[in-house]
C-alpha cells in the first residue's frame, strides 16, 4: 500500500469514525439511554478498514453481531446506524436489525449475524452466486476465533475449495470466543493454518497494523479473484472493550489489557504516518477530531427523532413478500404420471425457464436421489445441479446466501428428520432476512424433503416435522398431496420470493395422477377443496388427504356428506376457505400424521372453535405422541386409517 497522503489521511478518519461511533453507543448503554445490547469492537479498526480498503464494488461481506465497525468503513450512514440503534424507522434497517443485523445492501453488506458462525455459509452462497453470475466479484465470510470451533466454518471450507467459490475466509482472532480464551477453545495454536487440511491458501498477520491487514487481505482479494478459489486469512487483533455491555472482563488481566492498548491500532497508523513523512502529528490529530465531531453531529441528529419508530402493522409488512400468483392457472392439457415425476418435471420446466433457478443436495447426480426424484436431471442441466458433500447445514446456509442475490435455490434435504440439521439457516436467516433488513433483502429458495411413517426406517427417518417450521413467521411451509398439487404448487414455490419449505410424503411418490402442463400453478396460502358436502367438515394435508377421500366414499354411502379440504399449503394458512366450510357444515375433523401434541391440527381447531358455533366438539386424528417405532404394526398404528376417519365422523354425527 502506498502511503498516498489522502487515501492514507481518509483510512485513519474512518478508523476513527468506527471508534467513535462505539464510544457514542457505549456512553449511551452506560446511561441507561438505549434498548437490547451491543457488541463492540474498540481496537479492531485496522482489521475492519484494512478489509475494507481491499475490496471493490461489488465485493460482499457477511459480518459477525460485532458488525459496527464493518458497516461503517464499507459506507454505511452512520447517522442510520445511530437511528438503527435508537429502534427509529430511520434506521439502516427501520429499527428492525438493531445492533447486531445492521445491513446496508447499496453497500455490498449483507448485515450481522448474531448466530456464531452461521454467516460463513450465506458468505459462501454470495460467493456462488457472483461466480455464477459471471463476475469477478467475491464474497467475506467475517468471524472470530469462537467461531472456528463450529463445523459450519468446516463444512463450508470444505465444499468452498471443492466447488472453488471465489470466497475469503476472514478470521478476526482477538483471543477470547466470549470470555473463553481461545488457547483453551482452539486445539491449534494457528487458527489459519488448518485451511491445509482443504487445499486452501492461508496467511496470518498483525490485525492491529493496518498496512499488514490490507497487504495481506489485498494478496488474498488477487489470489481469489485470479484462481477462482477461496483463501483463507487470521488476523491477530484484541477488543479492548468486553464482550457485550454487561461484560466487565473479569476473566482477563488488567495488565493485559494495558499491553494491548500500547499497540492500539489508530495510534499506531498515526505514528506510521508521521515516521514515513506522509503528515505530521498535528494534521493527523485534526483528522481524528474532524471524524469525531462527524459522528457527534450523527448521533445529535439521530437522537433528535429517536421516538419515531415503525407501528405493527408497519412491521408486519416486511415479514413477507406478497406472492405474485393469487389465484390458480389452470393446465390447457394434462397427463397421468407419479407424484415423483411430477415433481422431477417442475424442476426441469423451471431450470430449463430460468437459469436462475439451481438444484443441490446429496446423492442427486448419478444415483438419481434418495428417493429416484432427481432421477437424470444432473444431464440435462449440468450447470444448474450440484452434488454435495454431507453438510446440510452449510449447503442449506449456502442456499440463503445465494438468494440473496437472485439466485432461485432448490435444496434437497435426504430426509425430512435431517431438516433439525438445516434448521439455523433456515429458521435465522431465510425467514428473517427480509425482516431484519427491512426489506433489502429476501430469500427466494425452496427446502424440499420427504416426511411421514409407513417405510420401516426408524424413528430417525420417519418423522413428521411440519409444525416445527410451520411456527416460524416468514417461512412459507407446503405439503402436496398428488401429483397435480406437487407439480403445481413446487412450480409456485420457485416462482415465490419467500423462503419455502417442501414436505414430500415418502409414500405418496409411487401414486398416480393427472398433471397439468408448464402453465399450470396453485397459488401458495390457498386450500383445494376438493369435494363439497353439507355434514362434514374434512380437513387434512399430503398423505392424509388420500385417506380423508377414501373415508369420504365410505361416509357417502352411509348417507353422510362430507367436505374435503386439503390445506396445501400450511403457512400462511388459508383460515378463511376452512371457515366458510365449516360454517356452512358445522362440524370439524382434522385428520395429520404429525404427533398430536402442538400439532397443525390443533391450531386449526383451536382457531375454528373460536369463530364457528358447532353442533358438536371438534375431533383431531394425528400421530401418537411417542417416536414412530420400527415394528410393523406399531408403526401402522401411529397414523389414523380410513376406518378410523369413518369412526370419527360417526361420532360427530352422533351415530
Amino acid at each position: 500500500m502506498e502511503l498516498h497522503k489522502e487515501s492514507a489521511l481518509e483510512a485513519l478518519g474512518m478508523m476513527e469514525r468506527s471508534r467513535h461511533f462505539e464510544e457514542r453507543i457505549q456512553q449511551y448503554f452506560n446511561n441507561h439511554a438505549m434498548h437490547g445490547t451491543t457488541h463492540l469492537s474498540i481496537g479492531q479498526e485496522a482489521s475492519q478498514e484494512g478489509l475494507s480498503l481491499a475490496l471493490g464494488d461489488g465485493d460482499w461481506i457477511v459480518p459477525t453481531h460485532r458488525n459496527h465497525g464493518f458497516a461503517i468503513c464499507r459506507g454505511a450512514d452512520i447517522r442510520a446506524m445511530f437511528s438503527e440503534m435508537w429502534g427509529s424507522r430511520k434506521g439502516i434497517c427501520k429499527g428492525l436489525g438493531g445492533s447486531m443485523h445492521m445491513t446496508d445492501s447499496a453497500h455490498w453488506n449483507a448485515g450481522g449475524d448474531a448466530v456464531v458462525g452461521s454467516c460463513i455459509p450465506l458468505a459462501m452462497g454470495l460467493a456462488l452466486a457472483l461466480k455464477q453470475q459471471g463476475t469477478d466479484r467475491l464474497a467475506v465470510a467475517c468471524f472470530g476465533d469462537g467461531a472456528t470451533s463450529r463445523g459450519t466454518l468446516h463444512e463450508s471450507m470444505n465444499l468452498a475449495s471443492l466447488w472453488k467459490l471465489p470466497l475469503l475466509f476472514y478470521c478476526e482472532n482477538n483471543g477470547y470466543g466470549m470470555s473463553a480464551p481461545v488457547e483453551k477453545a482452539v486445539a491449534t495454536d494457528s487458527i489459519a493454518k488448518r485451511a491445509e487440511g482443504y487445499r486452501m491458501p492461508w496467511a496470518r498477520v498483525d490485525g492491529n497494523d493496518l498496512m499488514q491487514v490490507f497487504e495481506a487481505t489485498e494478496k488474498a482479494v488477487s489470489h481469489i479473484r485470479t484462481s477462482g478459489g477461496p483463501y483463507f486469512l487470521e488476523v491477530l487483533t484484541y477488543r479492548e472493550n468486553g464482550h457485550s455491555k454487561s461484560d466487565v472482563c473479569a476473566y482477563r488481566t488488567r495488565s493485559e489489557e494495558e499491553a494491548w492498548r500500547r499497540k492500539d491500532p489508530i495510534e499506531r497508523f498515526v505514528q506510521t504516518l508521521v515516521r514515513e513523512g506522509v503528515c505530521s502529528r498535528e494534521e493527523a490529530q485534526t483528522v481524528l477530531q474532524n471524524a469525531r465531531t462527524f459522528v457527534d453531529r450523527a448521533a445529535r441528529e439521530a437522537e433528535a427523532d429517536k421516538d419515531d419508530v415503525l407501528d405493527l402493522e408497519e412491521a408486519e409488512r416486511y415479514v413477507y413478500v406478497p406472492e405474485t400468483i393469487t389465484e390458480e392457472v389452470p393446465a390447457k392439457k394434462t397427463h397421468v404420471t407419479s407424484y415423483r415425476l411430477a415433481i422431477r418435471e417442475a424442476l426441469d420446466e423451471e431450470m430449463s425457464r430460468d437459469k436462475n433457478v439451481l438444484f443441490w443436495g446429496e446423492d442427486i447426480g448419478v444415483y438419481g436421489g434418495c428417493f429416484k426424484v432427481s432421477g437424470d436431471l444432473y444431464k440435462k442441466h449440468p450447470s444448474q445441479v450440484r452434488e454435495t458433500p454431507v453438510s446440510e447445514e452449510s449447503f442449506t446456509g449456502m442456499a440463503v446466501g445465494a438468494s440473496l442475490l437472485g439466485m432461485r435455490p432448490v435444496v434437497e434435504i435426504m430426509y425430512g428428520d435431517f431438516m433439525t440439521l438445516a434448521s439455523d439457516p433456515l429458521v435465522n436467516h431465510a425467514a428473517k432476512m427480509r425482516f431484519m433488513s427491512a426489506g433489502q433483502l429476501s430469500s427466494p429458495l425452496v427446502v424440499r424433503t420427504p416426511l411421514g411413517s409407513g417405510t420401516g426406517h426408524g424413528a430417525q427417518h420417519t418423522q413428521s416435522l411440519e409444525s416445527m417450521f410451520s411456527g416460524i413467521p416468514g417461512l412459507v411451509v407446503v405439503a402436496p398431496s398428488d401429483p397435480y398439487s406437487a407439480k403445481a404448487l413446487l412450480k409456485a414455490s420457485i416462482h415465490s420470493d419467500n423462503p419455502v419449505v417442501f414436505f414430500e410424503h415418502k409414500l405418496l411418490y409411487d401414486t398416480m395422477g393427472e398433471v397439468g402442463d408448464e402453465e399450470a400453478l396453485l397459488p401458495l396460502g390457498k386450500c383445494r377443496v376438493l369435494k363439497t358436502g353439507r355434514d362434514l367438515t374434512i380437513v387434512s394435508y399430503s398423505r392424509a388427504v388420500l385417506t380423508s377421500l377414501e373415508a369420504a366414499k365410505t361416509l357417502e354411502a352411509e348417507g353422510i356428506s362430507s367436505e374435503v379440504i386439503d390445506l396445501c399449503t400450511l403457512r400462511p394458512l388459508d383460515m378463511d376457505t376452512i371457515l366458510a366450510s365449516v360454517r356452512k357444515t358445522r362440524r370439524l375433523l382434522v385428520v395429520e400424521e404429525g404427533n398430536s401434541h402442538g400439532s397443525y391440527g390443533e391450531d386449526v381447531v383451536s382457531q375454528v372453535a373460536e369463530q364457528v358455533d358447532l353442533r358438536s366438539r371438534p375431533l383431531l386424528l394425528a400421530g401418537k405422541d411417542l417416536p414412530v417405532p420400527f415394528t410393523p404394526t406399531l408403526e401402522k398404528q401411529m397414523v389414523a386409517d380410513v376406518d378410523d376417519v369413518v369412526e370419527s365422523a360417526r361420532r360427530l354425527l352422533g351415530r
